[in-house]
């Protein structure tokens, strides 16, 4: 553990400040940061887990090391300090950062997307999910007392071709909205992304096409929050990560606070 992070975990920050003199390291740039930016941050928002995270995620990802060598650490510092913002966590999945050329784009994941629409819809959620529909499912729209809604059972276990994916928004005062897309619909939406032939779309076009329907849902609820957050909830559409790599690369919880090794004359 950081002199720094075992300073903030124990309430110490007259010695954590002291630390920070003498250190410029990446955690404690973070650190310095998030500290300065404690306004804007969640109220819960806890430095240095967050802090321990990003380190986890950063000893375990080549590609972000690679990136950092090449570029400097300033947007991967930018890009998780835009995660904080919203409360996203990327050691946890809810955020990727993702290297495109020299530039460094932030997204919310599919789990990032449920949070931010949960927490800052302005009439409360009860559930908001998204799932695909295989030939062999049941899945019809109906209307019912004036209201439209859906059905679906899905057949267990088949891994049989999708054929359209929906989203769906139940709200606590027991309504809902929702938003349905065919195979075809989908495919469009790939057809104009930057990455359509990204290891993400082509190993994992279910999650894919999950999270696409489920960001046209987001777009239709009232969502209230500041431009900056807009921004982010909507960003990164078009360039997605390998999921099955994001899990391979989850550290064990007692080498979270390895520090993140960048040269000096990268700061």
């Amino acid at each position: 553990m950081t002199c720094l992070v075992e300073c903030l975990e124990k309430g110490d920050i007259d010695m954590a400040n002291e630390v920070a003199k003498k250190d410029n390291s990446f955690s404690v740039m973070l650190t310095q940061e998030l500290e300065t930016n404690q306004a804007a941050l969640p109220v819960d928002f806890n430095i240095p887990r967050f802090v321990q995270n990003s380190l986890a995620l950063l000893n375990g990802n080549e590609t972000l090391q690679d990136f950092a060598k090449k570029h400097g650490p300033g947007q991967i510092k930018a890009g998780l300090i835009r995660g904080a913002y919203l409360g996203l966590d990327a050691l946890n999945q809810e955020m990727y950062l993702v290297p495109y050329g020299s530039t460094l784009n932030f997204m919310p994941s599919y789990k990032g997307m449920v949070k931010l629409a949960t927490k800052y819809a302005t009439r409360p959620i009860k559930t908001i999910y998204a799932k695909c529909v295989r030939e062999g499912d049941e899945f019809e729209e109906v209307i019912v007392g004036g209201e439209p809604t859906i059905n679906f059972k899905a057949k267990p276990f088949s891994d049989s071709p999708i054929i359209g994916v929906f989203a769906v928004c139940q709200y606590a005062d027991g309504g809902i909205v929702y938003e349905v897309m065919s195979k075809k619909d989908v495919e469009q939406c790939r057809k104009s992304s930057k990455a359509k032939n990204s290891p993400a779309w082509n190993a994992f076009w279910s999650e894919m096409a999950k999270k696409t329907v489920l960001r046209r849902l987001c777009k239709s609820l009232s969502i209230d929050m500041d431009a900056i957050g807009r921004e982010a909830m909507d960003a990164g559409l078009e360039i997605e990560t390998d999921v099955k790599e994001q899990v391979t690369q989850e550290i064990e919880e007692e080498a979270n606070s390895e520090e993140f090794i960048i040269e000096e004359d990268e700061v």
